[in-house]
This record gives C-alpha cells, sequence and structure tokens, in this order.
C-alpha cells in the first residue's frame, strides 16, 4: 500500500494537526499519510484528532527527536436513505 509522506518538522502545535487535516480531507478513503512531525506535543494531538475524527492512528514511532505518524483516513459511511 502507498502512503502519501507530509514533512511537517519545524512546525509548533496545532499545524502539523491542521495540516494533516487539510492532506486527508483530500485523499481517498482507506490512504494512507505519514506525518512527520518534532514537536512533542504532536503525539498527544495526533491520538485525540485521530480519536475524535474517526480516522485510524495505525503506526507510531519516534527517532532522535522526529515523530511519525501514520494515518489511515476512515470510509466514510454512505448518506442514509429516507
Amino acid at each position: 500500500m502507498t502512503e502519501t509522506v507530509l514533512d511537517l518538522k519545524g512546525l509548533s502545535c496545532p499545524l502539523p494537526v491542521l495540516r494533516a487535516n487539510k492532506a486527508l480531507r483530500t485523499m481517498a478513503a482507506g490512504a494512507r499519510l505519514r506525518v512527520l512531525a518534532t514537536d512533542p506535543a504532536s503525539v498527544r494531538d495526533f491520538q485525540a484528532y485521530c480519536q475524535q475524527t474517526g480516522h485510524a492512528l495505525v503506526a507510531f514511532s519516534e527517532d532522535r527527536g522526529t515523530y511519525s505518524f501514520v494515518i489511515q483516513r476512515k470510509v466514510d459511511q454512505p448518506a442514509k436513505a429516507e
């Protein structure tokens, strides 16, 4: 599965989450976005963001101050017929 990489190193809260949200809105359901960030607050922010939006945080790692998050875009529910 391919994934889009969004390098947001050097940006502070809330910019990494806001930019990731903007990117995810343009992606197909089920697509994956890898976000690279250096703000330690991004760990808490991305966990909360995924919990609130329904996107899946499928992987997280940290290497020498760079945090990597893999987010899978949620599958939108079809509109209910009335």
